[in-house]
């Protein structure tokens, strides 16, 4: 039933198996049970990623905390993503496992930064902002003048901005053949939308190298010309940027990211679908325990029955 369990939805397993939804998930529930408790301080982690994902309805949230050094595994997950989500994985773990890690890798939310600067010794070195939020910040500054622009453009009956929403988010590598053309004809130009993109591309540049003090001094030109751009939206980002600056630096210089960490949000996510939406948060859990926790789930020893 385990085996069937990592390949199947429970509803399909005790379908299969002529047993009731609860025998098939009381049975995932105890293979879980085993496989944290064996799991033990043999599982002390030195990279860690932090990251919320949502539970059922929009606002509603799980924190999941995971080793992903190598093959990502999820180790922590709590309700909501306030302080105490993350407070408790770490105040789960003995000092010497504390000491032990080395990066957390999240996103700038207060309460992850809190959580982790309390509870770790010289917690502030250890956290590492992700790379593809600080992509995000800068591609929402990059779509908010966009919009702006668009809007005072069509007043004049200028439609140039229309439709191009996506082609100023995409990674230049990532463009469409069809519409490379296009964006190139866009960023030649002198709107204030594609001087948001060249601000954006240029901060990026800060990832094409592992030396801390080659990215500082990008980031010193690239904060300068965003802070003299009157474009208000990124120079908003660029402050916010500013003020984590000693973080993404971390994430530079180690190499580390959370991308293993939206892999494991995606398999979530097609756990929740696959379920029809979780309405118990212990079974929600469980489930991601099972499947994304690497955990040792089978019984010391099998009995085999046979039905009736």
């Amino acid at each position: 039933m385990i085996d069937w369990l990592g390949a199947a939805s429970i509803s399909a397993v005790a379908r299969l198996l002529d047993l009731s939804w609860d025998q098939v998930s009381g049975v995932m529930e105890r293979a879980v049970q085993r496989g944290l408790k064996r799991r033990g301080a043999a599982e002390a982690s030195r990279v860690l990623g932090v990251d919320e994902t949502s539970f059922q309805k929009r606002h509603e949230y799980v924190t999941v905390v995971a080793d992903i050094e190598g093959e990502p595994r999820g180790h922590h997950v709590a309700d909501g993503r306030g302080k105490d989500a993350l407070s408790s994985y770490y105040e789960s773990l003995s000092e010497a496992e504390r000491s032990r890690i080395e990066t957390v890798a999240m996103d700038m939310w207060p309460a992850y930064i809190s959580a982790t600067v309390s509870c770790l010794p010289d917690g502030w070195e250890k956290i590492a902002y992700d790379k593809f939020h600080v992509a995000a910040h800068l591609g929402d500054a990059v779509d908010t003048v966009r919009r702006e622009e668009h809007r005072l453009l069509q007043g004049r009956g200028d439609e140039s901005l229309a439709g191009t929403r996506h082609l100023w988010l995409y990674h230049p590598d990532n463009v469409p053949e069809s519409r490379l053309p296009c964006l190139e004809e866009l960023i030649r130009g002198t709107s204030k939308t594609a001087r948001c993109w060249h601000l954006k591309e240029v901060a990026m540049m800060m990832w094409e190298t592992r030396d801390r003090a080659e990215a500082r001094e990008i980031f010193e030109g690239w904060y300068s010309w965003a802070i003299r751009s009157r474009l208000e939206p990124m120079k908003k980002v660029a402050k916010t940027i500013k003020s984590h600056l000693d973080g993404i630096l971390n994430a530079i210089e180690r190499g580390v990211t959370n991308a293993s960490l939206e892999g494991i949000n995606s398999v979530i996510q097609w756990l929740k679908k696959s379920a029809r939406g979780y309405r118990n948060r212990d079974r929600f859990r469980n489930a991601i325990y099972f499947h994304l926790g690497g955990l040792d789930l089978y019984p010391d020893s099998l009995t085999f029955h046979t039905k009736p």
